[in-house]
């Protein structure tokens, strides 16, 4: 008795399987709405989605690799609806040329789609059911394509290009609904502009986004927030709700006011009225949150901010597992492209790891999936299992040497 030798082959590579998940469908009448293949005779935008999503997957560090690794797959290119592998060429000349807003419709249409899916969990304590964190990263790039990373050059030094990811995402799902790629050097606020949550609804943000004007038309519209208060904020005190003197080894709410901040309009000074409460944690850091809900409790004010962690390991999972140190394209329509294809890996992963039950990391899955990227193995098996089975012997071989072993020395 040895190995157990089952390798749960199936008859399509790993790659195969996951990009059967994606709805064809749907991709098509985005290319109708947005004219991206007209003028192609060759390169179609659905292959330059599966040859990125091919480098992203293998974390591939140009698009000369992406070319010469999916020309060594050889006939399993047929799995893909592909004759033959692109040339460096032709790729770098669609990453450039079609419009990356293909990839951005295409990847709110995929929220939208496997929603159902990723809506089964749901944080306790927590009395909103939409819940959401929003964000910016910010990713360096060696070149002058786009602006605003970094400190302003002495003498003749350049300064490095970047961008920022602005992210919306769904606290119980732990998943992204809206997103916005817009150049390092904008400030966060403006990203609030482009958000519609809907009444009812629970905002949990930084204090990058103190913004006054939008926190009074929120309040005016019944969508909540809760952020931290900036430390020159002008805060006038109308009343103090709940005051206690914690010790030296307690933790927890001790200070809870009524206040006003003020904010021009149209030239003119107005008011919003918000709680501020006063929070104090384990490690003895203090911290002022506010917010324009005046029903729940203290403790959950501080829950819910204590939940906007989640945003941050969502920006840990895409720039640890995802190839974002380099890009393909040195434009700012490819640069966006492989962002939006890079957003759709990641849903993608969060799918498999939700609908397998995986119990493993998030890093280990993609990890994996790199690993067998053409393996004939099955899905759902490398997720969850990805380990070959040892059956236990009734007894131990004798593993010392023979006499005759003994001689020949």
């Amino acid at each position: 008795m040895g190995k157990d030798k089952s390798k749960n082959l199936v008859g399509q590579p790993l790659f195969k399987q996951i990009v059967k998940m994606l709805p064809k469908d749907e991709f098509d009448l985005l290319v109708a709405k947005c004219g991206s293949d007209r003028y192609y005779k060759t390169f179609f935008s659905w292959e330059q989605l599966i040859v990125m999503l091919f480098g992203i997957f293998s974390r591939c560090d140009s698009m000369g690799e992406v070319c010469d690794g999916m020309r060594a797959l050889g006939g399993k290119l047929n799995y893909l609806g592909m004759d033959v592998a692109p040339a460096k060429s032709t790729a770098g000349d669609a990453l450039r040329d079609r419009d990356e807003e293909l990839f951005r419709l295409y990847y709110f249409a995929l929220i939208s789609y496997f929603r159902p899916l990723l809506s089964v969990s749901r944080k306790k304590d927590i009395s909103f059911d939409e819940f959401y964190a929003f964000d910016s990263t910010t990713m360096t790039l060696f070149s002058q394509v786009m602006q605003g990373v970094g400190r302003n050059p002495k003498g003749e030094g350049k300064k490095k290009g970047g961008m920022k990811v602005h992210m919306l995402t769904d606290v119980h799902t732990e998943t992204a609904v809206f997103a916005k790629i817009s150049e390092a050097k904008m400030h966060d606020k403006k990203f609030l502009v482009h958000l519609n949550p809907g009444r009812g609804s629970m905002l949990v943000f930084d204090k990058a986004y103190n913004y006054y004007l939008q926190f009074a038309e929120w309040t005016l519209q019944g969508v909540n927030f809760v952020c931290r208060l900036k430390d020159n904020a002008k805060v006038q005190v109308q009343e103090v709700l709940f005051e206690r003197t914690l010790s030296k080894e307690e933790f927890g709410v001790y200070k809870v006011e009524h206040i006003h901040l003020d904010y021009k309009q149209d030239k003119q000074v107005k008011t919003v009225c918000l709680r501020l409460v006063h929070y104090k944690d384990e490690q003895k850091r203090k911290y002022k949150f506010i917010t324009n809900n005046w029903s729940i409790t203290p403790q959950e004010v501080a829950l819910i901010y204590k939940y906007r962690w989640t945003i941050e390991l969502s920006f840990k999972k895409l720039k640890q597992n995802f190839q974002l140190h380099f890009f393909y394209s040195d434009t700012v329509n490819g640069i966006k492209t492989q962002v939006w294809c890079t957003l759709i890996a990641h849903l993608l992963l969060q799918v498999i790891q939700v609908v397998n039950e995986s119990k493993k990391a998030f890093s280990t899955i993609a990890a994996l999936i790199r690993i067998h990227l053409i393996s004939h193995l099955e899905l759902a098996w490398v997720v969850t299992e990805g380990r070959r089975a040892y059956t236990k012997r009734g007894k131990s071989r004798n593993k010392s040497p023979t006499v005759i072993q003994m001689s020949l020395f």
